[in-house]
C-alpha cells in the first residue's frame, strides 16, 4: 500500500460505507489492468477438496491439538450469500498425520464467517475437550465436547474468549454485535437493545466453565462513562474483541461508538471483574491486537505524530514503541508459542492479493500471497487469520485462492 492508499484508506476508515464502494470500484480497475497471481508461497491444502466450504475462524486461538495432530474446522455449503447463515455448520476434525482424514464432531447453529463458533481445543490441557458456541433451546449457549467419549457439557451462555487455564470464560452480547458489525455476531436472536444508542445493560458477562453459572460484569454505560469524550454522549455504543491475558488476571476489549457514519475506537484493559478499567490507546482507531505476555500488547493502531502501524505497548502505562515501521496496513498478529515471531497478514491489496508475514529478530519475511476473488468481499470477506501450531514451527490460515474457503498450513523453518 503506498502513502497516496494509505491516507485515503485512514480518512475512508472513519466512514465505513462509503470505504465500502470506493474499494470495490478502486480494486475492480486495478485488478483488471494487473498480472494476475493465484498464490505464491509453500502452501499446503488440509481440508478435503471438494465442493464445500472449510474454516478456522479467528486469528487468537490455535486449531491443533496439543500434539499438533489434530485440527478443528467448520464444513459449510457457501459462505458468501449472507452473513446471517441459516443452515448449521458441521464442526470437524482432521487427523493430519492420516492422510488428511476426518470425523464428524457435531454441528453448530450460531457461527459467523469472521469466527466462525469460537471452536477452540479447552485447555489447559488442550487434548480431549474442545468449546464452541450453538444454539439450543432457543438460546445462546456454550458446549464442551470430548472427542473420545462423546460426553457433552452445555453451560447457558456463550463464549467470546476462553482463558488458557480452561477454567472459565467471557462473553458479550452477540445479538447487538451482529446487529452493529455484520459477520461477528450471531443472528439466532433479535438485538433486544436495538432502540438503545448506549444501554445501561451488561454487555460483558464472566462465565464459569467448571459450575456453568454466569454473571454480568460490565455494561454498555459503564464503559461511556470512563474518561467520556465528546463525541461519545449521543453515539451508539457497542464492544467487541474480547482477550483475556496469558494468567487469566487482565483482559482488553476494544470500545466502540458511533456518530452516524463516523466510527470511533478505543483499547480497554481492566481486571477480570470489571474493576480497574485503564484506556490504554485512545487516538480514534485500534484494530486487531495480541497480548505478548501480561503485561504487554501487541495492536495495530493509530498514534498521533506517528501514524498508523503495530505497537507494542504495555498495560497500565502510556508506555509504547511502533515496531516494524514498514508495515502500514492493517493486520491480524500474534506471537509464536516462544514468543520469539510474529505472523502477522494483510487484506486484499489494489489487485486483491493478500499477503502474510513471519517476522523474526526484526526480519519481515514474505512467506505467502493468495488471490482474493470479488465474490468473498465486505462482510463475507475471508481473512487470512494466521494461527500457530502448539510447537511454532507451522502456520494455519484461511484462505479463498481456489476459489472457496480452505484451512491451509505453511511449515517455518
Amino acid at each position: 500500500m503506498n502513502i497516496i492508499e494509505t491516507r485515503v484508506n485512514n480518512v475512508l476508515n472513519r466512514y465505513p460505507s462509503t470505504k465500502k464502494v470506493f474499494k470495490r470500484i478502486y480494486q475492480t480497475i486495478m485488478y483488471f489492468i494487473s498480472p494476475k497471481i493465484k498464490y505464491e508461497g509453500d502452501i499446503i491444502r488440509v481440508s478435503p477438496d471438494d465442493d464445500k466450504e472449510y474454516f478456522f475462524g479467528y486469528y487468537d486461538k490455535s486449531p491443533w491439538d496439543v500434539e499438533n495432530r489434530f485440527m478443528l474446522c467448520l464444513r459449510v455449503k457457501n459462505t458468501y450469500k449472507s452473513v446471517a447463515p441459516k443452515e448449521a455448520a458441521e464442526i470437524i476434525m482432521i487427523d493430519t498425520q492420516n492422510n488428511n482424514s476426518y470425523k464428524i464432531l457435531g454441528k453448530t447453529n450460531s457461527w459467523n464467517v469472521q469466527q466462525g463458533c469460537m471452536l477452540q481445543w479447552l485447555g489447559p490441557d488442550y487434548s480431549e475437550r474442545i468449546i464452541y458456541n450453538d444454539f439450543r433451546n432457543e438460546q445462546y449457549c456454550s458446549v464442551i465436547l470430548n472427542v473420545k467419549t462423546k460426553e457433552e457439557k452445555i453451560i447457558s451462555m456463550p463464549v467470546y474468549s476462553v482463558a488458557q487455564n480452561g477454567k472459565f470464560a467471557l462473553s458479550l452480547d452477540f445479538s447487538r454485535l451482529h446487529r452493529l458489525r455484520k459477520g461477528y455476531g450471531y443472528s439466532n436472536i433479535k438485538d433486544s437493545t436495538i432502540h438503545e444508542k448506549c444501554p445501561d445493560k451488561p454487555c460483558i458477562w464472566y462465565v464459569d466453565l467448571k459450575t456453568g453459572k454466569s454473571k454480568p460484569i460490565m455494561k454498555y454505560s459503564d464503559f461511556r462513562d470512563f474518561e467520556t469524550r465528546p463525541e461519545m454522549k449521543n453515539a451508539e455504543h457497542k464492544v467487541n474483541h474480547i482477550m483475556i491475558n496469558p494468567s487469566g488476571k487482565r483482559f482488553m476489549v476494544l470500545h466502540r461508538w458511533f456518530c452516524g457514519s463516523r466510527k470511533y475506537t478505543r483499547l480497554v484493559t481492566a481486571n477480570i471483574d470489571g474493576s480497574d478499567m485503564y484506556n490504554l490507546c485512545d487516538d480514534d482507531m485500534t484494530s486487531h491486537c495480541y497480548w505478548k505476555n501480561d503485561i504487554e500488547i501487541l495492536a495495530f493502531a493509530y498514534k498521533k505524530g506517528s501514524g498508523n502501524g503495530y505497537y507494542l505497548m504495555r498495560d497500565k502505562t502510556k508506555q509504547y514503541k511502533k515496531l516494524w515501521p514498514e508495515l502500514i496496513s492493517d493486520g491480524h498478529p500474534s506471537y509464536s508459542p516462544d514468543g520469539k515471531k510474529v505472523v502477522t497478514d494483510t487484506y486484499p491489496d489494489r489487485r486483491r492479493i493478500a499477503r502474510i508475514y513471519c517476522i523474526e529478530d526484526s526480519r519481515i519475511n514474505e512467506i505467502a500471497k493468495v488471490f482474493a476473488p470479488f465474490k468473498y468481499d465486505n462482510d463475507v470477506r475471508c481473512d487470512l487469520h494466521p494461527r500457530w501450531n502448539r510447537a511454532g514451527n507451522k502456520i494455519c490460515f484461511d484462505s479463498v485462492f481456489e476459489g472457496r474457503r480452505g484451512l491451509y498450513i505453511i511449515e517455518i523453518d
